[in-house]
């Protein structure tokens, strides 16, 4: 079988209603009531980055190429040393697929310098400036802060003044104005300064793809017999999730913080398209930018047809590919910081249950048949995520809407993998240094939000009962 760019031998599998939505991004609940803490990120490796168990030879080279492609820097036209991808800009949140999802592999969420020494800053900052680059860091992006991306959820007049029409997009934070090999490009940045001043931008951070082929394979009947489960005690909790659906088709879509992208190619293609400004076959036009910017033919990334034998794989197939036959993370009791017993893993496992956190974490789904590989057959997905949308209040809404996920609607966050993760909430607000999980838990609850009963079964328990699910947790 022959795959356009190959893999290195012997390369490893590593791996806020408007006036306070802004101030609410990045501000701690309190968490000062009680003597529960997160334990914070569990050191053991999970196997995160590797392949899942099952695959046939031809299936494990397409994993591997796609991970070759997945850790590739790009530059704006291929043609700089140690940058061989193509297609970098005009704007970019960064230069690789990698730099986003790094913790605690390859395929993982935000990186942070304070937690993990070994992986290094928030590349964010320093792919700012590379190769001569001329951008200002934003100032919601720091060395020990979570990888980001801003949107505007209006649009803004050319007085500068907010409208009420509805924007919602992805806001490049960088332009490669200055670049080695930008030519004579000329891009502002975003005004990041100006959108702080009208409480005008939102932000998030890159979601974990662990597992994703299986979550791609859970049938939609798996998804809306969940739903449907346990109607009565949902009813008394006031929780009412619904999938989010394709406009075109009516299929359940499930990727995304609003599970607004139905399949991991389209995943991979609107991301390599808005997060690193690579157009490619299934977003084939550059994003608004000066005909001075625009250095590539379109699109940047497409299907090889000049190579004989079978047609040779675009980047966009590849990253699916290699999403789709990633492991999920695997739970374990050991590494977390503060040696918790086995009992109080137990512990804290049964009342996760008993407070009905699982009424939307569920723990299992089911997976189908897949024509991609026998490997993902059949199998129980458990990936703690109902992967439909809920209300989350007042206190989380982000003021945007995609598919029928409503301005104060996000998918169901999968937990598994949870054990390593550093930054938590769609934007990164909850991290080690201001409570960690248990902030993110006590965010849950505002006004509006379907959590609020199970938020107040936790404050209930005692400070053990808190400390036991915060290392179950921790554990997964």
């Amino acid at each position: 079988m022959k795959i356009s760019k190959a893999f290195a031998s012997g390369f490893t599998f590593t791996a806020l209603i408007v006036s306070t939505a802004l101030l609410a991004q990045q501000s701690p609940t309190n968490t000062s009531f009680t003597n529960a803490r997160d334990p914070g990120p569990r050191g053991q490796a999970v196997g995160a980055g590797n392949p899942v168990g099952g695959l046939s030879s031809d299936e494990t080279e397409y994993f591997q190429d796609g991970f070759a492609r997945f850790i590739e820097t790009d530059s704006v036209q291929g043609s700089l040393s140690n940058e061989p991808g193509k297609g970098l800009g005009p704007g970019f949140n960064s230069n690789s697929c990698v730099s986003c999802h790094a913790q605690p592999g390859a395929g993982g969420s935000s990186p942070s310098v304070s937690a993990y020494p070994n992986i290094g800053a928030n590349p964010q900052v320093a792919v700012a400036s590379d190769d001569g680059a001329r951008n200002t860091i934003p100032f919601f992006i720091t060395s020990d802060g979570p990888v980001r991306e801003a949107r505007f959820p209006f649009v803004v007049s050319a007085a500068g003044n907010i409208t009420q029409t509805p924007d919602g997009g992805v806001h490049d934070l960088f332009t490669i104005a200055g670049r080695s090999d930008a030519g004579r490009c000329r891009m502002q940045q975003p005004d990041f300064e100006q959108a702080k001043q009208l409480n005008n931008v939102i932000f998030r951070i890159p979601t974990p793809i662990f597992g994703a082929g299986l979550i791609e394979n859970i049938p939609d009947a798996t998804i809306l017999a969940n739903m449907n489960s346990n109607a009565q005690l949902k009813q008394s909790l006031r929780i009412s999730g619904h999938p989010n659906t394709s406009g075109n088709d009516g299929t359940i879509t499930r990727f995304g913080w609003k599970a607004q992208n139905k399949s991991l190619e389209i995943f991979a293609g609107e991301a390599y398209n808005v997060e690193m400004g690579v157009t490619n076959e299934l977003f084939t036009s550059e994003r608004s930018a000066p005909l001075s910017c625009m250095l590539n033919q379109t699109p940047e990334d497409l299907t090889n047809f000049s190579q004989s034998g079978p047609q040779i794989p675009s980047d966009t197939v590849q990253f699916a590919a290699f999403m789709r036959f990633l492991a999920p993370p695997v739970p374990s009791a050991q590494g977390i910081p503060g040696n918790p017993s086995p009992i109080s893993l137990q512990n804290g496992q049964d009342l996760f249950s008993q407070v009905h956190c699982d009424l939307c974490h569920t723990p299992t789904l089911q997976t189908g048949t897949s024509s991609f590989t026998a490997a993902l057959n059949n199998k129980n997905a458990q990936l703690y995520s109902d992967l439909l949308v809920h209300n989350m209040g007042s206190g989380l809404a982000d003021r945007i809407s995609q598919g029928g996920a409503g301005p104060d609607e996000f998918r169901t966050a999968p937990l598994w993998g949870l054990g390593q993760r550093v930054f938590f909430l769609h934007d990164g607000r909850s991290m080690p240094s201001n409570g960690g999980i248990l902030n993110a838990i006590q965010a849950h609850a505002s006004p509006g939000s379907e959590a609020n009963g199970v938020i107040s079964l936790f404050d209930r328990l005692t400070d053990q009962q808190k400390q036991d699910l915060l290392n179950f947790l921790r554990s997964l």
